[in-house]
């Protein structure tokens, strides 16, 4: 049989991805939801008086600390829709890191940014052999690269740096900007609002003025890729063989689709998004290669795309989520963590009521305990050690998942060896 030519061609029910265990929020009121949660920050602010919790510049830093982990787990995201689970995301954020910043301090950073993305390409194309091709285990293939990336570019770094001005065995020479842009007379009107301390307007105004203050292009360019990635998967023909085979591969075998080549354009496309968000650390975040300036931002981006229930929408907000709170390190971080442990108890309060009137009373029960423990620790401190701030990111990344982990719902065949002519 042929391959399907339009979206609506595959009717097979065994193709459809399945529904999530849970009720799917609707746009409106997810919208609504945000907007309860952004009241309710505006009010512990005014409370608190922490205003730094939602001014432009903690904005602005939450949004360059979150593209990083977006782009990886938008990576995470197009390997497992296909079927491959990429725990080597780490390894090709690495590779993009170090291929990047080895391009662009020669030839200039948007050659850094193309090689970059090769980078990560290369180390996406190393995982879809090994667990494609040789159907080794996913998760010992994606550990596996993590560690050769991290050992390879250890390696090379003192051979292509060190001899160059402001080059180390651990450090680039310097890359020059990709530019940044900001919105004249917008980005202006919306800090002074920002600046009256209103209630919900003011938050609204630090929000917005995150977005077109101080953007890189390339911050711009990562933005445009979610919607692009929803388009491409959900309404496209090729987003649907894609998808088929990562939900049910013999099926989509038997409508013509060649699996092979969908799961190795998914995972080389994973590890080239991956690499971006790479480049987006050794050239935007800081104009040089740096050993271990990842920190872990490919597994955090991981769990944004899981957070994410494996859709484009949910992982944008589950990386905002993370960069917010890694950007708490940077700007007024312990005073604005201790403002969050009010926000924290109330959230937790609004938890136990939702789950009491779905009569889910021990469970309602136990979180409100948890709300009042957090709400002790505000009440009888007035500020929080550093150790905290810096593991508020890592923290948060727990709670979310544990919290989101009843409505998830992964492809059905993720993970799942796969060997061409297995159905017959």
């Amino acid at each position: 049989m042929t391959a399907p030519t339009t979206a609506t061609d595959v009717n097979q029910p065994s193709l459809q991805p399945g529904a999530p265990t849970g009720r799917r929020l609707s746009l409106p009121v997810l919208m609504l939801v945000i907007a309860g949660a952004l009241a309710l920050t505006s009010i512990v602010r005014l409370v608190t008086g922490a205003h730094g919790i939602t001014n432009v510049s903690q904005m602005s830093t939450a949004l360059q600390l979150a593209v990083p982990i977006g782009l990886a787990g938008l990576g995470g995201l197009w390997a497992e829709r296909a079927g491959v689970v990429n725990i080597g995301l780490e390894g090709m954020l690495i590779l993009g890191t170090w291929f990047g910043a080895w391009a662009g301090f020669q030839w200039g950073p948007w050659t850094g940014v193309l090689m970059g993305i090769v980078g990560g390409a290369l180390g996406g194309l190393l995982h879809a052999i090994v667990t494609i091709t040789f159907n080794v285990n996913h998760i010992v293939s994606g550990v596996a690269i993590n560690i050769l990336a991290l050992g390879a570019t250890r390696y090379l770094a003192p051979l292509a740096f060190e001899g160059h001005q402001g080059g180390s065995a651990k450090q680039s020479p310097p890359v020059d900007s990709l530019g940044h842009f900001t919105v004249p007379g917008l980005s202006d009107a919306l800090e002074s609002l920002n600046d009256r301390h209103w209630f919900f307007v003011s938050d609204i105004a630090g929000l917005l003025g995150g977005l077109v203050t101080d953007v890189s292009w390339l911050t711009l360019i990562a933005v445009a890729l979610i919607p692009a990635t929803w388009y491409i998967l959900w309404r496209t023909p090729f987003g649907l063989r894609l998808r088929s085979c990562g939900e049910n591969p013999v099926a989509a075998e038997s409508l013509g689709v060649n699996v092979y080549k969908y799961k190795y354009l998914a995972v080389i496309i994973s590890g080239g998004l991956a690499g971006l968000g790479g480049v987006f650390l050794s050239i935007v975040a800081n104009p040089f290669y740096l050993e271990g300036q990842t920190s872990g931002r490919g597994y955090i981006g991981l769990a944004a795309m899981i957070f994410g229930n494996w859709m484009p929408g949910g992982l944008a907000i589950g990386a905002g989520l993370f960069g917010y709170t890694d950007s708490l390190n940077l700007r007024g971080g312990s005073a604005n963590v201790h403002a969050l442990l009010l926000l924290g108890a109330l959230l937790l309060v609004a938890g136990a009521i939702w789950l009491a009137i779905r009569k889910k009373y021990v469970k309602a029960a136990i979180t409100v305990v948890v709300g009042a423990l957090v709400f002790a620790w505000y009440a009888t401190t007035d500020d929080v050690p550093n150790q905290v701030v810096s593991a508020t990111p890592y923290v948060v990344t727990l709670v979310v998942l544990a919290l989101s982990a009843q409505r998830l719902r992964m492809p059905k065949a993720d993970g799942m060896p796969y060997r061409k002519g297995q159905g017959k």
